[in-house]
């Protein structure tokens, strides 16, 4: 490679990931094998209010910044924002993040370097390109931004989040008062998306639900905009196995849920990658999107349940508001009671 950065002349990093949550924890491995390269580099973070919460009590991050996309709507505001990043003067600035917004961050940031993917929007502003690849991991895919710095790091890590006791003691609390306890049968079901066609619909996940094993404890996990699916759930399975803490916890609160689970029913969302991260088996139900896109689970007890040989899947590399032919036919045709009948076999 032509466009070389020498590790030793870099102190401060900036880290630009404003995407969602699931992309902020798969940007979090390469935090981790910059700061394992060189223990004493400053790494900031930039990312929206939301995902920040997954970041909380990380000791590889210095300062997480916060970009809130409404605060900074508009160029003129956005150069706010540059203007006060300019100021901590960054050696280098990595952006996995492919918009426009991100490329404009960094160049009005004006840091030295700055490597990003030759797909990014307006990449002619970045100074080194890294080529995108398509058939790897996203975490793969991410660390090989590091190349220009002459680490070639090509394995799976897993993201490191970190639970504090505050966290522990909130599911400990939730846990005593539902008569949960560590010797139960424990699965987590996170039934949100937000994309229509990444959501196995709410009837099967109740029809998953009413086929498992009445001695296993079944946890509702989710963020405010999941809430309707989690009342939709209780109140047509209302049998006291079933706690709905879905719009309840925070995001280190839910990774602590989860990472008391067994097992994780998951959609192609956020709560997949959790998993991986507190290494909770992961059972991952993929619709519209296809594992191929890097963004699958990778514990070596992990499964995906998805219905090949679609003409019409993917039909995008997002989710999508509506399925463009309406049948829904990537979800509707994944059988729930043979994922019920996995866990049960799995608890026997």
């Amino acid at each position: 490679m032509t466009d070389m950065i020498n590790l030793n002349e870099i102190n401060k990093v900036l880290i630009i990931q404003t995407a969602f949550l699931g992309d902020v924890i798969l940007t979090l491995p390469l935090v981790q094998v910059l700061k394992k390269h060189k223990p004493g580099l400053q790494i900031d973070f930039l990312c929206i209010p939301e995902t920040a919460g997954v970041l909380k009590n990380n000791p590889d991050i210095n300062e997480v910044i916060l970009y809130d996309k409404r605060q900074y709507k508009g160029i003129g505001k956005l150069f706010n924002l540059t203007n006060k990043l300019k100021k901590n003067k960054y050696d280098l600035i990595i952006s996995p993040h492919r918009s426009a917004r991100s490329t404009l961050i960094t160049y009005f940031t004006s840091a030295k370097y700055s490597i990003a993917f030759d797909n990014s929007a307006f990449r002619s502003l970045y100074k080194i390109k890294i080529p995108y690849q398509k058939d790897i991991h996203e975490i793969q895919r991410n660390l090989s931004l590091l190349k220009p710095l002459g680490i070639n790091e090509t394995q799976i890590i897993k993201p490191d989040i970190y639970i504090s006791e505050t966290e522990r003691k909130k599911i400990d609390e939730i846990f005593l008062q539902n008569n949960i306890s560590s010797n139960d049968k424990i699965i987590s079901i996170a039934p949100g998306s937000a994309w229509f066609t990444k959501r196995f619909p709410q009837e099967k996940f109740l029809k998953l639900i009413q086929s498992l094993d009445n001695q296993i404890k079944i946890i509702l996990i989710g963020g405010k905009d999941d809430i309707s699916i989690g009342e939709y759930l209780k109140s047509n399975y209302p049998d006291s196995n079933l706690i709905n803490l879905i719009g309840k916890l925070n995001i280190l609160e839910s990774a602590e849920a989860i990472r008391r689970s067994q097992i994780l029913i998951t959609n192609d969302s956020a709560p997949l990658h959790i998993g991986n991260s507190v290494e909770t088996n992961v059972y991952a139900i993929f619709g519209s999107t296809i594992p191929q896109f890097g963004f699958y689970p990778f514990g070596k007890n992990d499964m995906v349940f998805e219905i090949n040989g679609l003409a019409c899947r993917p039909c995008g590399i997002h989710g999508r508001t509506a399925c463009p032919l309406g049948t829904l036919e990537c979800m509707n045709a994944i059988d729930e009671k043979n994922i019920a009948e996995i866990i049960n076999k799995k608890f026997k």
